[in-house]
């Protein structure tokens, strides 16, 4: 979803973090609104209704993002559309920083509990059940979208916050790429779970979450074999990433921006062999973060991808 961004207009930015609205939310959300009027006295209480689940949603993603450049990660945008929200977040490669930046979105629904819950009961107390029911109403509403989108998002279906969750435990015990594998494989059976209880309520948005998860599932798989696969992979000593500290690969693995020729830049000094083009940077297979290549061969730079070509069920730790 996030490689969408053409598709979404960005609203505002915040914290660094631009935030982007896909156009498929304006479509659901006039659907929502009108199918839901008999609820409210009048229709601006379901609009409202509807942004505040979008701001609850919202405000779960910066949780992410935040979290994220707080172990040094990166994240620069958020996507809201008619699913949810979808915050791009890169922690660094470990089980910790990766639970943090995970774990946060839930903990802002979890701080949000007291501040909705404590207006509803100062609401229910003023009787405002009868002088003001739309409001009322409104306060209970918001409450309930705040309980549901947390249970909802712990559920351990990958690529659910409980599902990454999961996967971040299981990562300090059996590694990154066995982690992902095993988390998608279960992952498969909860979505499945899913889709037929959507298919037997003859629930259209469940429908659509459950194939959503599916598909993530399938990405989650292929990535997990990718890095299996690198995680075999021999690594290059006396040198590590800037920024996650992890040992590059050996061999022709990277892709020249000139010509597309493949080459170790780490042999040549950044420059390609073939057309003689300088790669001013490089990229990490692990972090993705792109750096100079005389960064990677700083002081520390032996230590640390010593740590790094080791098994990843103990580089992981």
């Amino acid at each position: 979803m996030l490689n969408n961004i053409g598709r979404s207009t960005r609203i505002f930015r915040a914290a660094g973090i631009d935030v982007y609205l896909h156009w498929s939310w304006f479509v659901v959300a006039v659907y929502a609104i009108v199918s839901r009027g008999h609820r409210y006295s009048s229709i601006v209480w379901n609009v409202l209704e509807y942004v505040g689940l979008f701001v609850i949603v919202l405000l779960h993603e910066f949780g992410h993002s935040l979290a994220c450049r707080q172990v040094g990660g990166r994240s620069d945008r958020i996507m809201l559309w008619p699913l949810g929200g979808a915050a791009h977040v890169v922690p660094p490669p470990r089980p910790a920083a990766t639970l943090w930046s995970i774990a946060a979105g839930p903990l802002v629904n979890v701080a949000l509990l007291p501040i909705l819950g404590g207006a509803y009961m100062l609401a229910d107390r003023g009787g405002w059940e009868t002088t003001t029911p739309d409001a009322y109403r409104f306060l209970l509403m918001l409450l309930s979208i705040d309980v549901i989108l947390l249970l909802f998002n712990l559920l351990p279906i990958y690529p659910l916050d409980g599902g990454q969750i999961l996967r971040c435990l299981l990562w300090f015990i059996v590694g990154r790429g066995r982690s992902l594998m095993i988390t998608t494989i279960l992952s498969f059976v909860g979505a499945a779970g899913v889709l037929i209880l959507a298919a037997w309520q003859r629930s259209g948005l469940m429908i659509a979450v459950a194939v959503f998860m599916l598909m993530s599932c399938w990405r989650g798989l292929t990535q997990a074999r990718a890095l299996l696969r690198a995680a075999k992979a021999p690594r290059r000593a006396g040198a590590a990433c800037p920024s996650c500290h992890s040992a590059p690969f050996l061999g022709p693995r990277w892709v020249c921006n000139q010509c597309s020729s493949r080459f170790d830049p780490f042999e040549s000094g950044g420059a390609c062999p073939v057309c003689s083009a300088p790669n001013a940077t490089t990229q990490c297979p692990d972090c993705h973060l792109r750096s100079p290549i005389e960064q990677w061969f700083a002081p520390d730079a032996a230590r640390a991808a010593t740590l790094e070509t080791q098994p990843e069920h103990l580089a992981s730790r």
